[in-house]
């Protein structure tokens, strides 16, 4: 059986969602962020808990190049810095908010 050319094609929408948020925290960065109210490098980290400071500037970086977070530097010593969602990012919230509310009802504790 042969499969037709469109059946074997990927979808670009979902090959290219999976590349921007396919980081192993970034939903959950976004989240924070956006429904906790955790804006800055250290409150994200202690919330998260198990993400090393590497991992965590990485995701920051990956989600405000693409479009998701916007990175507001103070320039101030000690340095602070904070996050907020971009337009793109807000505009994002009501996926995750459809696969909190459909974790909570299908995935174990």
């Amino acid at each position: 059986m042969r499969k037709t050319e469109a059946a074997v094609q990927r979808c670009k929408t979902m090959s290219t969602l999976q590349k921007i948020l396919g980081g192993k925290w970034k939903l959950e960065i976004l989240y924070y962020i956006a429904r906790c109210d955790i804006r800055r490098f250290g409150a994200l980290r202690r919330q998260i808990g198990e993400i090393t400071e590497s991992s965590l500037t990485k995701q920051l970086r990956e989600l405000e190049a693409d479009g998701f977070l916007i990175r507001h530097d103070f320039h101030e010593i000690p340095p602070r810095v904070e996050y907020t969602l971009s337009e793109l990012g807000t505009s994002f919230m009501d996926v995750i908010d459809y696969m909190k509310a459909w974790g909570d009802r299908n995935l174990p504790d």
